[in-house]
């Protein structure tokens, strides 16, 4: 093979040839094609290296040939990489279709990471192959630098030093071992469930935020990660605040202002004296500000210095333990005892008392410390456990790190507190435990500069990493773009969020102007814990649920124990302070309702939604299969959207029809199937009618409808419905009303094709026992908006199951009919008991708990009305316009028999005429539309019995007589009810 022909780039093929360059590839090399046809059977070692290079040059070539006008090759008409010489070869994996699995990008898009688009040198541009030695990869990290010794480093903070002997004194012996094991344990089952969830899938950016959002959804993810953002932010005023503290501790002259305070119980010690106020302050905001400035600098410099922080903490540590065990009594200060069984005694019981702002004992102190306050102080002493998991892009394995790096960093500091308890209870006096807040830098070996220096390292490391974390979590909430309101965080990838990083030092400035380290620390308690807890839930919700998605990798998991971390989080908030509580949880409260209003809906797979879907699942097959008790019936309605006639472009269903299908649910409860049939072949217009579904689902969305949207391709719209209705739903939760509009265009734009589907339609939905409901007047029907007034008057002429007057109870919980007032009309024969009947219908009525106006109709009889003579009816002209139609058709259709000797046909199918018949039809329907105008003419609306289409008879007559039926009423429901009651008189 000719070097010369070969195409290279740095990143795909380096270093193969060295020091030589060379032109592009085009489409129609020879190499190409011969490189295409290789035999991936050959044991060269660099068959491999070939085929991921096949995979790009394909590429290259299309990019070729869309940009080569001379030239005809595709890249369909390469063989894949796959492919062998011949027609044998090129057979092996043509059926499926797709490329070979092999194909490492696309093994890349299965875990949702972005391929990059491929590149390809410039024509007239040489490309050189470098020599030496393939590119390598960035150094990734391993289990212990990965994650245990940055979970090591967070945990181990600040109030180890400054605040943990106090915390012994304060508490006892005995209760600092509950305190220690009761926080170690809520952190370790929470380490527990971190280390399942992240070991269930790739980790993006984001840390907690991205496990809990992709577990709970966006709006508890958002919420949750906010507040854990707040955390963040005040963790660093926290540290700097301890920073500070400790240097003017160890420097008294470098204060500004003095603060003397005597501690009355404490008279062996004598006078103990506490950094100002102000100065904490000063110097805090300070220190934020110079912290700041390196952030800006950019995650690098930060990285660079990490590592040193670490070896201050290590040495501190190891001083500490050596002094604890060489000092003696009063050496190497008063109070000090050394370790003495004595001591241990003395400090095993607890020995709460009142302190001033400061901590420091004071019988007139406002602040009076308890088991409760201590929890609250103590916590961030075991936070930081979320440190190895932000990150995860840097790990080697990151299934295998995360959990055995974080355990064992929870494991080893919650061992190395309970030491340090025992090691301070038997060390010094209770007085001294409580007046010397830096105990640990007093019995520090060799002199306590050391502990000095480490502290303010080790804090002010902590607080560039909360610094530098914080803003980068706002970014990745801000960069899913569920928020409209965070988008001024967003960042481009790779860049520095310098506007994050700005409200971040705000709000941290904030925190230390505060200028107090015990009133600080609950509130990085608060929001910690709610981190812990929507960790612990998020795996409770998916380890219970038990998706067919859920296999992590780490086993030593199970949903109780989750359960009780959650649980041990909101007690531990709880015990910290009830109302802080009350109010942090209000706050994540109004952030998830903020983001389920304001926010843009995401679609990330949360186990809300596998939670959603076994409860339908569990719902479903508890309903069983046999009909619902009448107490239990909810109307689900089937909308038909197809119109009769056309709607505007981009209006898939009648506005109308959804505010319709709103009034059918009482308080917006139940759920509507808005469907509609494409005419044609369904291999052809697949894609149309996904695009046409979703197109109706955005509709129904924002006509803020409760429904769900369907599109059927059939050759015909007859055929469509009947398979709907047919099949549509799931057990007892198939639809069980049919909702459509009623054609009242079919005659004036001669549209013949209407009256045999239309009746189709009614006579699909009598066999498929669906209630019927057709809406005249659709145009002229109200919205939530349109407030009505006058009566809702029922004409109830058959035993519908009562489905017509729910129907109506229905309509009056709607603001648009609340003012309205029903009325029954009963149609009756003219020498019958009225009363009786009017009587009975009102005792049904209240019975159903239903309050209407009775009125009682009577009517003669067809024998009378023949000879009552001739109609005196304003629809009288409408009814002889019927009549002279149907003769001609009539006619027309007996002509036609005759002339091809056949039976009487009517839309394709025999019928049998009986003219008497079709004249009682027509004076039934004249006599019931002049009754409606007579009583109902100014009613709100109209709900009137459907009466089924007459077998045999064709279907334009029936079209007849619902014209002649809903003449002149602007607003009428033609409802016709099925084989069941959906109401009860009883309890």
């Amino acid at each position: 093979m000719d070097n010369a022909d070969i195409e290279s780039a740095d990143e795909e093929f380096p270093g193969r040839i060295g020091g030589r360059k060379y032109r592009p590839v085009v489409a129609n090399d020879r190499v190409v094609l011969e490189m295409s046809s290789m035999d991936p059977g050959s044991s060269s070692p660099a068959s491999e290296t070939f085929s991921d290079l096949q995979a790009s040059l394909n590429r290259k070539i299309k990019a070729g040939t869309e940009a080569t006008a001379n030239t005809d090759l595709k890249e369909e008409s390469l063989p894949t990489h796959g492919q062998a010489n011949g027609p044998q070869g090129e057979s092996k994996l043509e059926l499926f279709g797709f490329d070979s699995l092999v194909n490492i990008l696309g093994l890349r898009s299965m875990t949702g990471e972005p391929i990059p688009a491929p590149s390809s040198p410039r024509d007239g541009e040489d490309v050189a192959i470098t020599n030496g030695q393939p590119k390598r990869a960035d150094l990734k990290l391993g289990t212990l630098m990965g994650v245990f010794v940055p979970c090591l480093q967070s945990i181990l903070g600040i109030i180890y030093y400054i605040r943990f002997s106090w915390i012994v004194g304060m508490a006892g012996i005995g209760e600092s071992l509950l305190l220690v094991s009761f926080c170690g344990l809520c952190t370790f089952l929470t380490g527990i469930s971190l280390s399942a969830i992240a070991t269930n899938g790739a980790m993006k950016g984001g840390g907690p935020y991205y496990l809990i959002g992709r577990a709970l959804g966006p709006e508890v993810g958002v919420s949750i990660g906010l507040c854990f953002f707040l955390g963040n932010a005040v963790a660093g005023a926290l540290y700097v605040l301890g920073a500070v503290e400790t240097f003017l501790k160890a420097v008294p002259a470098a204060g500004i202002f003095r603060e003397t305070i005597t501690n009355v119980n404490v008279t062996a010690v004598g006078p103990v004296e506490s950094p100002s106020s102000h100065d904490l302050q000063i110097y805090g905001i300070v220190v934020t500000i110079i912290l700041c400035f390196i952030v800006f600098g950019g995650v690098k410099i930060i990285n660079r210095v990490a590592p040193a922080f670490l070896i201050p903490v290590l040495f501190s540590l190891f001083c500490i333990f050596i002094g604890i065990f060489l000092a003696r009594k009063d050496k190497p200060a008063i109070g000090v005892t050394g370790l003495s069984s004595e001591t241990f005694k003395e400090n095993w019981s607890p020995g709460y008392q009142n302190t001033n702002d400061a901590g420091v004992p004071d019988p007139e102190g406002s602040v009076y410390w308890n088991f409760h306050g201590l929890v609250g102080l103590f916590f961030p002493a075991v936070t930081g456990i979320m440190a190895g998991s932000n990150r995860s892009a840097s790990l080697k394995d990151t299934q295998r790190s995360i959990p055995i790096g974080t355990l064992a960093a929870t494991l080893t500091t919650t061992a190395m507190y309970l030491v340090s308890v025992l090691l301070f209870g038997a060390l010094a006096t209770r007085k001294k435990l409580l007046a010397d807040r830096l105990l640990i830098a007093t019995v520090a070996w060799p002199f306590p500069a050391i502990i000095y220096i480490g502290i303010i390292l080790s804090t002010l490391g902590a607080a560039l990493q909360s610094l530098t974390g914080a803003p980068r979590l706002l970014a990745a909430i801000a960069n899913d773009e569920i928020l409209p309101i965070l988008n001024y965080f967003k960042v481009a990838d790779g860049s520095e969020p310098h506007i994050a990083t700005l409200f971040t030092a705000f709000i941290c400035i904030g925190c230390v102007v505060i200028g107090n380290l015990d009133l600080i620390t609950p509130t990085v308690t608060m929001f910690f814990l709610l981190c812990y807890a929507g960790v612990n839930l998020s795996c409770f919700l998916l380890d219970l649920l038990d998706a067919p998605s859920w296999r992590p990798r780490w086993k030593f998991h199970h949903w109780s124990l989750s359960l009780l971390g959650a649980s041990l989080c909101i007690v531990i908030m709880f015990l910290i302070s009830w109302s802080f509580t009350i109010v942090a949880l209000a706050l994540v409260s109004l952030i998830y309702y903020y983001v389920s209003i304001k926010g843009k809906a995401g679609d990330w797979g949360d186990g809300f939604k596998s939670a959603y879907f076994q409860l339908a699942l569990r719902s479903l097959r508890s309903l069983g299969a046999s009909q619902v008790h009448p107490k239990n019936w909810y109307p689900i309605p089937l909308v038909f959207c197809r119109p009769w006639g056309k709607l505007p472009e981009n209006v898939p269903c009648h506005p109308k029809l959804a505010d319709f299908a709103n009034c059918m649910k009482k308080k917006g409860r139940g759920m509507s199937i808005f469907f509609s049939i494409l005419d044609g072949d369904y291999h052809e217009l697949a894609e149309e009618a996904k695009a046409a579904c979703k197109q109706l689902g955005t509709y129904i969305d924002y006509k803020r409808c409760e429904g769900v949207a369907e599109i059927v391709v059939a050759p015909s719209m007859s055929e469509g419905f009947r398979g709907i209705v047919q099949t549509m739903g799931l057990g007892n939760l198939k639809p069980n009303i049919v909702v459509m509009r009623y054609p009242e265009i079919w005659r004036r734009e001669n549209l013949t094709e209407i009256p045999a589907t239309f009746v189709g339609i009614i006579n699909d939905c009598i066999v498929a026992n669906k209630a019927v409901v057709i809406v005249k007047g659709l145009d002229e029907w109200p919205n939530e908006y349109q407030r009505q007034y006058g009566t809702i008057d029922l004409y109830w002429i058959v035993r519908d199951g009562g489905l017509m007057l729910l129907l109506s109870q229905l309509l009056l919980t709607k603001e648009s009919f609340e003012s309205c007032k029903i009325q029954v009309f009963c149609i009756a024969e003219e020498d019958s008991d009225a009363e009786g009947l009017k009587t009975d219908v009102k005792k049904f009525l209240y019975d159903l708990r239903m309050q209407a106006e009775v009125i009682v109709i009577t009517m003669k009889s067809w024998d009378r009305q023949v000879e009552g003579g001739s109609q005196q009816d304003e629809s009288l002209e409408a009814f002889t316009g019927a009549q002279h139609r149907i003769t001609r058709y009539l006619t027309e259709m007996k002509a036609t028999a005759e002339r091809e000797r056949t039976p009487l046909m009517a839309d394709g199918k025999p019928v049998v005429v009986n003219e008497q018949q079709v004249e009682k039809f027509l004076y039934t329907t004249l006599k019931l539309n002049s009754t409606i105008l007579r009583y109902s003419r100014m009613a709100a609306v109209v709900l009137v019995s459907l009466p089924a289409p007459p077998v045999n008879h064709p279907a334009y007559f029936y079209m007849e007589y619902m014209d002649l039926l809903v003449e002149n009423v602007p607003r009428l429901l033609m409802v016709r009810g099925y084989r069941r009651d959906v109401v009860t008189l009883f309890t």
